[in-house]
């Protein structure tokens, strides 16, 4: 197995060149699918986030309303410390169990998680970094996920900073292209995973 780590700020496209990746025969690891499903209703998280932050953060159908989940903690220190006490741990075993899953293969493993940067991963073979300018980031997510700016702000303000991003990658996607540019990038980091 070869773990690679992949990052990026909100709205740089990670999530594009984690599809990418896999499309090359890469298995995904994604942090984000993986909070998804431990912040279903019935689960532990839910109920401790509920319990936490009121049933405001609930919607009608008895999901979580992530907006509403948003509004709070990126606008509070606290809140946000609190959210990440309840669901890290649990995303952090759920993350090992998926990779010892596949130790003894010889996958290439995409470690997915947007604050790596931020948090770190222990035995990564290397870390790639999808960078864009915030300010386009900011505007592809208005666009493209119906973010407010605020929101989008309030998001890349609570993030490592692009330059700090930068210093810890091994190698840079950059997706400030139109999506064959992107997969141009992707061939390049595919290339450079196997040649680790």
């Amino acid at each position: 197995m070869l773990l690679i780590g992949l990052t990026g700020g909100i709205g740089a496209g990670k999530s594009s060149v984690s599809a990418a990746l896999a499309r090359r025969g890469a298995v995904i690891v994604d942090a984000d699918a993986i909070v998804r499903e431990l912040q279903s209703p019935g689960t532990d998280v839910f109920g401790e986030m509920v319990e936490r932050f009121g049933s405001g953060i609930v919607s009608e159908d008895g999901t979580l309303d992530r907006a509403a989940v948003a509004q709070v903690v990126f606008t509070d220190p606290q809140a946000l410390a609190d959210l990440g006490a309840i669901v890290h741990p649990r995303v952090h075993a759920e993350i090992e169990r998926r990779i010892a899953e596949q130790a003894g293969t010889d996958h290439v493993v995409v470690l997915d998680i947007p604050l790596l940067a931020e948090a770190g991963w222990p035995g990564l073979a290397g870390t790639i970094v999808v960078d864009l300018d915030p300010d386009i980031a900011v505007q592809r997510l208005i666009a493209h996920r119906g973010f407010s700016e605020e929101d989008a702000r309030n998001r890349i303000a609570n993030q490592i900073e692009r330059e700090q991003r930068l210093s810890r990658a091994d190698f840079v996607v950059d997706n400030h292209g139109d999506p064959e540019a992107l997969e141009a990038e992707v061939d390049r980091a595919w290339t450079w995973i196997h040649s680790i």
